[in-house]
């Protein structure tokens, strides 16, 4: 008996930072959408819990409590009053500290992998409550839609749909820590700006975007220099019709019309940056 589950790589199409709260914690604005390109997780029967991580990024995640794919398994457990039974195998196919939402994408799918294993479903505000407390991001990852999130990122709001388009990400290999990124923030905060309805017809998404934008750009660099160089080069691709930085970073994307336009550029960047790492999908 197996159970799967996609981890999607999450994209933040836009982040406004709005506010600080008394906490510590920072109020955001976005817009996610999530990929058909991510990690995998996998659970398995077993007679006790236990992690097997594989893939181009595992070498770099530890599989003991520290992973929040354990710490994932063992609040739910908790939660359903049941040992926490199950081997658990994952496929790390996204740079880790990316930005692109990959530790909180693998606590959700770890989630619903084990709900199915061992036979206990929660409701979905029990559900939430629980992904909230590993992480601000898992939460909208539980059902990887796009989403507008607000708050922290407990605030999930529907929306119509993203246009479904090929999206180049390109990571520089280098990791980016949150924390580092928002300590290094500093200014004015920006106003809320969800996209309305009318936003997400096809003619209207990217001039809605481009009037957005990631307000932990700058700070990213601070933390991480080559993003800039990322950055410079996305936009420099001919047929990109939008370039920005995911999240904290250092994980930045283009948006394409065009399917062979993407591998274009994306051959192109390869060759000329062979120790990035780019990964050409489309929205699901």
């Amino acid at each position: 008996m197996r159970f799967r589950a996609a981890a999607p790589a999450k994209v933040n199409l836009y982040l406004h930072v709005v506010g600080k709260r008394p906490d510590g914690y920072h109020s955001l604005d976005s817009l996610f959408a999530f990929t058909e390109y991510g990690d995998v997780a996998e659970a398995f029967p077993s007679d006790g819990l236990s992690l097997e991580i594989k893939g181009p990024f595992a070498a770099g995640l530890p599989s003991s409590a520290d992973n929040i794919v354990i710490k994932a398994a063992l609040k739910l457990a908790e939660a359903a009053g049941i040992e926490p039974k199950a081997r658990i195998v994952l496929q790390k196919n996204l740079p880790i500290a990316s930005g692109i939402g990959g530790g909180s994408s693998d606590a959700a799918a770890t989630l619903t992998v084990l709900q199915k294993l061992w036979g206990c479903p929660l409701s979905a505000e029990r559900l939430s409550a629980l992904a909230l407390s590993l992480g601000a991001d898992v939460p909208s990852c539980l059902n990887a839609c796009p989403v507008h999130v607000s708050g922290v990122g407990e605030i999930l709001d529907t929306v119509p749909g993203v246009p479904r388009m090929p999206i180049l990400l390109v990571n520089p290999n280098k990791p980016v820590a949150t924390p580092s990124v928002f300590k290094e923030r500093s200014g004015a905060f920006s106003a809320p700006a969800p996209l309305s309805d009318e936003d997400f017809l096809p003619e209207n998404f990217i001039p809605a975007l481009k009037k957005r934008r990631n307000d932990l750009t700058e700070s990213a660099l601070k933390v991480e220099p080559e993003i800039k160089k990322v950055l410079d080069a996305l936009e420099k691709c001919e047929f990109s019709i939008l370039s920005r930085m995911s999240g904290s970073g250092g994980t930045c994307f283009a948006l394409f019309e065009d399917e062979a336009l993407m591998r274009e550029a994306k051959a192109v960047l390869e060759k000329k940056y062979p120790s990035w790492w780019l990964r050409d999908t489309f929205f699901l």
